[in-house]
């Protein structure tokens, strides 16, 4: 609709106080799927603030709320909105994500779904570096694996990183199951860049 527009003039502060007025952050699911299909199409696409602003809005309390598996209407919206904005949704749900406490189950397999089925390489790269950034858990551990059985082409830097990180955590993971099934893929997959 001709009215999406409105959305490349608004400030970030603008886009809120909209998304609030529209109450998009709790309209029905079926209606995210219609609104997403209609974000990806939309000409000149959104900026980096605007879309980031719209993941936050449209996703991040669903997302964060998930007690069960999504829905497979939050499921298309997701891959949708994915398939455009995928960086700066990285950077809103992904890093909200690896920062709640607990356990985070779904959350964690809809990340890894995504990353398998969804991201392009360079967000997938962002998404190991998030990672990263914060310090190994349980919870973590199938990401990593999700971004490896990608078999993408990781920079060095980026690899560097992911070898130390993993070496400096060994002593927290002895008896890990997961964490022995990711060292045997880094072995595997990246067995020349290993030394």
């Amino acid at each position: 609709p001709p009215e999406l527009h409105v959305l490349n003039n608004c400030s970030p502060a603008q886009l809120e106080g909209l998304c609030s007025f529209l109450q998009l952050s709790t309209c029905p699911e079926h209606l995210l799927v219609r609104f997403c299909s209609w974000l990806v199409v939309l000409s000149p696409e959104l900026s980096y603030t605007s879309a980031a602003t719209l993941a936050q809005q449209l996703f991040l309390r669903r997302v964060l709320s998930l007690t069960q598996p999504p829905s497979r209407h939050l499921m298309a919206a997701l891959t949708s909105f994915c398939s455009k904005y995928s960086q700066p949704f990285c950077r809103v749900l992904v890093a909200a994500v690896l920062q709640e406490p607990g356990e985070g189950a779904e959350q964690t397999k809809l990340v890894c779904e995504l990353v398998e089925e969804c991201l392009e390489p360079d967000s997938v790269q962002l998404v190991l570096s998030q990672v990263l950034e914060v310090p190994l858990s349980e919870k973590l551990l199938p990401i990593v694996q999700a971004v490896l059985g990608r078999q993408e082409v990781l920079p060095p830097e980026l690899f560097d990183l992911l070898v130390l990180t993993l070496c400096r955590q060994a002593p927290a993971f002895s008896t890990s199951l997961s964490y022995a099934r990711l060292v045997m893929a880094v072995l595997t997959t990246y067995h020349s860049q290993v030394s």
